[in-house]
């Protein structure tokens, strides 16, 4: 596989640099400290260096823990696959916000982005991995860190979860990526069932409904029980800025990972 990423290096940063230039200006993340780069694509791709990455700021956006059903508890202990998955990962510096912290590699993020899609059972919702890509790209970019809520709740990790909310999933380590990106995408799975019965009533045709069916998604996810509420499936420019931009990063990351599946199948 790293022979095979090696030789298509310039190929990789065109897809990123396209992905990132779909996503200047766009930030969105349930954490809002440190602020959230609106992309880190161009960064990510120098395998091995550490490049500068200046963050944008963004307007705060207080995150509510949910008071809703949560989805049932996952158990990551029920045998290897875990482990054997962390194993595969690679990782690469970048420099965020003055501090060098570490990104999954492309392949890496694809293979956790396939591996929860697949846990969590996302294709009976109408989703795919490349939505977990793209949820986890406008929470993080990727980059693995602490934010905190406008309250000062702590959001952790790849997927910016709160404490309650990571415990709701049966995350016992937000800041382990396998379980954070599984977590996403059972949260995710929660969000799909949600914006469906937002969106029942309204008829849409199939290309139309599957983008609310993902607008949705990123709502509930964005969003507290009280102003993901205020959705009916047709409102979405009145909701806060940050909601919107989360949606456009998670458009922009879910198209940057069927490209990037396509370069390294290449």
């Amino acid at each position: 596989m790293k022979e095979r990423i090696a030789s298509h290096v310039a190929s990789v940063h065109n897809v990123v640099m396209l992905a990132g230039l779909m996503a200047v200006g766009l930030t969105g993340s349930m954490g809002t400290t440190p602020a959230p780069t609106s992309d880190t694509l161009a960064q990510r791709v120098q395998a091995g260096k550490v490049t500068d990455a200046q963050p944008q700021q963004a307007a705060q956006i207080a995150f509510a823990p949910a008071a809703a059903a949560m989805p049932a508890p996952f158990n990551f202990k029920v045998d290897s696959y875990y482990d054997q998955l962390r194993q595969k990962l690679n990782w690469t510096p970048v420099r965020y916000a003055g501090n060098v912290l570490k990104t999954p590699d492309a392949p890496s993020r694809l293979l956790l982005a396939q591996s929860a899609a697949k846990r969590a059972g996302l294709e009976e919702v109408g989703l795919s991995y490349h939505d977990v890509y793209g949820i986890i790209n406008a929470e993080t970019s990727w980059i693995p860190r602490t934010g905190s809520s406008k309250d000062g709740t702590p959001n952790l990790g790849l997927a910016q979860f709160e404490p309650r909310t990571a415990k709701g999933l049966g995350i016992t380590d937000p800041a382990d990526p396998v379980q954070a990106v599984l977590g996403a995408a059972l949260y995710m799975k929660e969000g799909a069932e949600w914006a469906a019965d937002k969106l029942a009533a309204l008829k849409l045709p199939p290309v139309q409904y599957a983008a609310k069916l993902r607008e949705g998604v990123s709502i509930y996810y964005n969003l507290s029980v009280k102003g993901r509420n205020k959705w009916d499936g047709t409102n979405t420019a009145r909701l806060p800025i940050e909601t919107q931009r989360h949606i456009a990063n998670a458009r922009a990351g879910a198209s940057e990972a069927a490209q990037l599946a396509r370069v390294l199948k290449a």
